[in-house]
């Protein structure tokens, strides 16, 4: 039962959470100074126009619950036989990408502190995935909770 629609909603879903840990997920620059911001799903790269450099801040936080949604995902997908352990899941998988997302907006956050300017930074294809994937959370829990409603309808006709 692998060849589910719920199991592609899945498959994309993980896609998804995996390609936000290599992805950018914001930037912000000065144009006047040359200074630059950049989050990806590991580090938040603070580059100066002149020869001092700063330390990437660890974002780890992010990467960790990206991966994590996205092992859950697969793991999702081989419980087909049980469709009330997949609910479970698919509800595990919902908080764990609301936190990727909150994770991501903290980040920026901290972004918007270190370079003070008044231009606003601009998010990245990364932090428009996991709202996908959240889309995908949902339909694919959809569809196993209508596999589960066709299989108790059957029962009763048995």
């Amino acid at each position: 039962m692998i060849q589910r629609i719920q199991s592609v909603f899945l498959l994309l879903l993980a896609l998804a959470m995996l390609s936000v840990v290599f992805l950018p997920i914001w930037s912000k620059a000065d144009p006047l100074s040359g200074q630059e911001l950049l989050l990806t799903a590991t580090k938040l790269t603070y580059t100066k126009a002149g020869p001092g450099t700063s330390a990437p801040i660890a974002t780890w936080p992010i990467a960790a619950l990206a991966l994590a949604s996205a092992a859950v995902a697969v793991f999702e997908i081989f419980q087909f036989r049980n469709r009330f352990r997949q609910l479970q899941l698919g509800l595990l998988n919902l908080v764990l990408i609301m936190a990727t997302i909150g994770a991501g907006w903290y980040y920026s956050g901290v972004g918007e502190r270190l370079l003070n300017v008044k231009l606003a930074g601009s998010f990245e294809a990364g932090f428009y995935l996991p709202t996908l994937a959240l889309l995908l959370n949902l339909l694919a829990n959809r569809f196993i909770r209508r596999d589960e409603q066709l299989v108790r309808s059957m029962d009763r006709l048995r």
